[in-house]
């Protein structure tokens, strides 16, 4: 049975250590897939961190919202993937829905997902908390955030859990389903087929 406390551990830790060193994925199987997953989403904050800086460049913002569609590409992709895996896993270990099983709003791959991004609104609201330079009554509001984030991201945590219990119970089903999308497919985009279009 897959447990939520390593899911979230590893963000918490992961998110932490990455700050401080280069971004590495030393864990196996389901976690593995979890730890790329949140990779794009560190990934992404401090992106979208740079492209809302006025010291940067048009030119600069250009190449950084490039950057942000590639990784939120890959970061829906492993979504999907972590979905994929589950239901490889809920097949291996023999389970079979009944009937009556229900399908879920959100799928855990998505429940993972939000939870990797709490963790890196968290991680950065502490900073808020901690910062020498802020008045008190910025100190106070990020503290007030900070118990909201942290109420949030334990009912989402137990959320995510019961959705576990439930899809290896049988009580729930899980679909995965496709973002398809199409602003990075060349065939799709209409702006990027008719780019290769030749002149008339």
């Amino acid at each position: 049975m897959i447990d939520v406390r390593e899911i979230t551990a590893l963000h918490k830790t992961t998110v932490a250590a990455w700050h401080e060193r280069a971004i590495d994925n030393p864990c196996e199987g389901l976690l593995r897939l979890v730890c790329f997953q949140h990779q794009q989403n560190f990934r992404l904050w401090h992106q979208e961190d740079i492209a809302r800086s006025p010291n940067v460049g048009d030119t600069e913002v250009a190449g950084v919202k490039r950057s942000i569609d590639k990784l939120n590409q890959q970061r829906n992709d492993l979504i999907e993937r972590l979905d994929d895996f589950l239901i490889a896993d809920l097949s291996a270990s023999g389970v079979r829905p009944g009937t009556d099983a229900r399908l879920n709003t959100e799928t855990p791959g998505s429940t993972i997902d939000r939870l990797s991004i709490l963790s890196l609104r968290l991680y950065h609201m502490e900073e808020q908390v901690r910062r020498g330079d802020a008045s008190e009554s910025h100190v106070a509001k990020a503290q007030a955030r900070l118990q909201v984030l942290g109420e949030q991201h334990r009912d989402l945590s137990n959320s995510l859990a019961e959705l576990l219990d439930d899809l290896f119970a049988g009580r729930k089903r899980l679909k995965v389903y496709r973002q398809f999308k199409m602003y990075n497919d060349p065939t799709m985009n209409p702006y990027l087929y008719a780019a290769k279009r030749p002149a008339a």
